[in-house]
C-alpha cells in the first residue's frame, strides 16, 4: 500500500508565477507543436538581455505565487504528446526559471537549497532516479521549500539509443521514486543531453509529464570558473528564459559559488525567479 505523505506548506501544489508557453517575438521559442523534431534538441545561444550586474534599486520582491498552497481543485488535462520540448516560458514582467540537473547530490545540492532558501526563491530540479533513491531526504526538502522536481531518467542515458521498453523503464522508475520521496509524481520531464525522439515524447506524456528543455546553458559542467558561469547567466538573463545548471555529475563547487553571486544580482535588477505551473481544466 502506498504510504501517506504529510501535507507540507508547498507539497500539495507547487505554484508559480507563469506557465510555460509561447514567446511572441521572432527568434524566440513558441508552443512547439508543429513538426516532429528530427534531431536532438540543442541549447540555444544566450539570449540578449539586460546585464544583471547593473543593479537597480534593491527590490523586496522575490516570488509571489499566483495560487495558494492547497491542492488543485480540478483534475489536470490529459497530457498532449508534444513534438518538441518547451524552451521558454511566458508571463508578465521579467520572469526567469532556474533549473538544476543530474542530482540530488549530498555534497552540492544542500548548498544550492540553502542559497535559494536565503532569497526565498523557487527553482526546478531534474533528478536522476538512482541519485534520488540514495538522497530521498533532499527531495523532501525540495518539496517543503516549494521547488519543482522533474524527471531526468534513472541513469542519465542517451535515450535515442535505447529501445522503447528501456526508455519506459528509465522514466517510469524515476517517476516512482520521486512520487515516494517528494510526495507527488513529477509533471515535468527533461531528456538527458537534450536528446529527444518520438518514443520519449510519447512515454513522457503517457506518464503525465510535459517536456522542458532550456534557453540558456551555463555550461557549468565544463568547470570554466565561477566568474564565467556567473557572466553566462547574467548576460543571458531576459524575460522568459530557462537557465540550465547542474547540481551533480562532477565537481559542482563553481556552480554553488556562482549561484551565490548571480542570484542576488538578478533579483535586485528586477528579475522574478519563478517556477512554471501546469494548466488545469
Amino acid at each position: 500500500m502506498k504510504k501517506d505523505h504529510p501535507l507540507t506548506r508547498r507539497r500539495a501544489l507547487i505554484a508559480g508565477a507563469a506557465v510555460l508557453g509561447a514567446a511572441g517575438a521572432a527568434g524566440t521559442a513558441r508552443f512547439l507543436t508543429a513538426e516532429p523534431a528530427t534531431k536532438p534538441v540543442r541549447s540555444l545561444p544566450p539570449v540578449s538581455g539586460p546585464q544583471a550586474r547593473r543593479a537597480l534599486r534593491p527590490s523586496a520582491y522575490r516570488l509571489e505565487p499566483m495560487a495558494g498552497y492547497g491542492p488543485p481543485r480540478h483534475t489536470p488535462v490529459r497530457t498532449v504528446v508534444r513534438h518538441e520540448p518547451f524552451l521558454r516560458m511566458s508571463g508578465r514582467g521579467r520572469t526567469m526559471v532556474l533549473t538544476f540537473d543530474d542530482g540530488p547530490d549530498p555534497h552540492y545540492t544542500p548548498s544550492i537549497l540553502r542559497t535559494l532558501r536565503k532569497y526565498d526563491v523557487r527553482a526546478m530540479f531534474f533528478v536522476c532516479g538512482e541519485m534520488a533513491l540514495e538522497n530521498k531526504g533532499l527531495l523532501g526538502e525540495m518539496a517543503d521549500d516549494g521547488h519543482i522536481v522533474g524527471n531526468h531518467t534513472w541513469t542519465h542515458p542517451l535515450l535515442t539509443k535505447l529501445s522503447r521498453s528501456a526508455i519506459h523503464s528509465e522514466i517510469e522508475r524515476t517517476c516512482e521514486v520521486i512520487d515516494d520521496a517528494y510526495g507527488e509524481p513529477p509533471v515535468w520531464f527533461r531528456a538527458p543531453y537534450g536528446a529527444w525522439n518520438r518514443a520519449t515524447f510519447q512515454i513522457g506524456a503517457e506518464l503525465g509529464m510535459e517536456p522542458l528543455a532550456w534557453t540558456v546553458d551555463s555550461l557549468d559542467w565544463t568547470t570554466p570558473g565561477t566568474g564565467t558561469i556567473t557572466d553566462r547567466v547574467e548576460s543571458g538573463a531576459a524575460p522568459g528564459v530557462v537557465i540550465l545548471s547542474h547540481d551533480a555529475g562532477g565537481d559542482r563547487s563553481q556552480t554553488v559559488r556562482a549561484l551565490r553571486d548571480y542570484l542576488p544580482q538578478l533579483l535586485d535588477s528586477g528579475y522574478h525567479i519563478t517556477v512554471p505551473r501546469r494548466k488545469f481544466t
